[in-house]
């Protein structure tokens, strides 16, 4: 799973994703790409999920670009604790996307075959993504 090597901060504030992005907006590496329709948080494990799906479809054909990277860490406490004493553990790391932010880019493979691997991975996205054509 993806995860920042080393990091400045070992906790954050939390971001909370709104309104719409102004960078990563056009597909720049492929002809085919998955783009989101509205904000939200996405995992490390669900952007694996993702890439997994897209790969298994196209059959290790083509070549694929993941275009956002998990680079802020989400902390949670255990379930006893009590109020105060605190921030939690890091727990998972996810990436901040804002709306219209291109996530995953497709290229040499055939129109219908990239459509249906998109389609397959917007089943695994916690967010409303659509399938775009350059």
């Amino acid at each position: 799973m993806l995860a920042p090597k080393k990091q400045k901060h070992r906790k954050h504030f939390q971001i909370k994703p709104k309104g719409t992005s102004t960078r990563g907006t056009e597909i720049n590496f492929g002809s085919f790409a998955m783009k989101s329709v509205e904000a939200g948080w996405v995992s490390s494990r669900q952007i694996e999920a993702a890439r997994r799906v897209i790969t298994r479809y196209v059959q290790r054909g083509g070549k694929m670009w993941i275009r956002i990277f998990p680079d802020l860490v989400l902390t949670k406490k255990g379930g006893e604790i009590p109020m105060g004493k605190g921030k939690g553990a890091p727990d998972r790391f996810v990436a901040v996307v804002n709306k219209g932010r291109i996530i995953f880019e497709l290229e040499g493979v055939a129109d219908d075959m990239a459509k249906r691997a998109i389609e397959l991975a917007i089943y695994k996205m916690p967010i409303k993504c659509k399938f775009v054509k350059k």
